[in-house]
């Protein structure tokens, strides 16, 4: 019965959340291109389905995604544990921290893998650019920006650097590259950025954040817990340049090879 009461509320909670969606779209619909909608019996379906989804997906999101991030990383920064893999001698230090990054850089790369969005802006770059651009190639050059980012992330908790110092120069880095990077990869890689955010990303990553710093000692949750989201942002637009400016070159020694 709980279950149910808590589905109730989270549904009707995603309805008040669509309804506004819902009415501007049908708004412009029926007012200012004044048509009916095609397939009116599929949209509704489909919306309900959406709200279905939604409702689900924000339910697992409490249910097992913030836990398990959150459980993770007080796991892995446990004083118990962390003296038993520590390899430095006296008080703790960064590297004693190290299975906290090798977590971060994997479930930033599985997570960034397994996101709709990019599979979606990774399709349509391939339909685009006439299969030029490999759909494998642009999500595995994502998720190993997204996996360096988080990781990195994690790393600056762990120390607690001011977050402005390592976002500075990773932007300086994003626009000297933009002036390098052909031409046509620049703005692909700048949605990448944003598609690397969205809704398998964002709980894991909120979470193992604020886990790190609610456990990690002298650390505030509110200053040191999030950021990390702005890192699997950054680092996924330079990781997708690389890869545009890694294949022009590797294209340019193929030539003088055959030449």
């Amino acid at each position: 019965m709980d279950f149910i009461h808590v589905l109730g509320d989270k549904f009707a909670s995603t309805l008040f959340d669509v309804i506004p969606i819902a009415a501007i779209i049908f708004g412009f619909q029926f007012l200012v291109i004044r048509k009916r909608v095609p397939n009116i019996k599929k949209v509704l379906i489909g919306m309900f389905y959406v709200l279905v989804g939604i409702t689900l997906f924000l339910l697992g999101l409490e249910q097992a995604l913030f836990p398990v991030g959150r459980m993770m990383a007080e796991q892995l920064t446990n004083p118990e544990f962390l003296e038993t893999v520590r390899i430095t001698t006296g008080g703790l230090q960064w590297q004693d921290y190290y299975w906290v990054y090798i977590f971060a850089f994997a479930i930033g790369a599985s997570t960034t893998i397994a996101e709709p969005s990019l599979i979606a802006v990774a399709i349509k770059a391939h339909e685009v650019s006439g299969g030029a651009i490999g759909v494998w190639g642009l999500r595995i050059a994502v998720a190993i920006g997204v996996a360096v980012g988080i990781s990195l992330g994690a790393y600056r908790i762990v120390i607690g650097a001011p977050i402005h110092y390592f976002i500075i120069v990773g932007y300086v880095v994003v626009v000297i590259q933009t002036f390098f990077a052909p031409k046509s990869m620049v703005p692909l890689a700048y949605d990448s950025g944003g598609v690397t955010t969205s809704t398998v990303t964002v709980p894991l990553v909120a979470a193992l954040g604020l886990g790190l710093a609610e456990t990690v000692p002298g650390r505030s949750a509110l200053i040191d817990g999030f950021g990390l989201i702005a890192f699997a942002s950054l680092f996924p637009m330079i990781s997708v340049m690389g890869y545009a400016q890694l294949s022009v070159w590797r294209a340019k020694q193929s030539q003088k090879h055959k030449s």
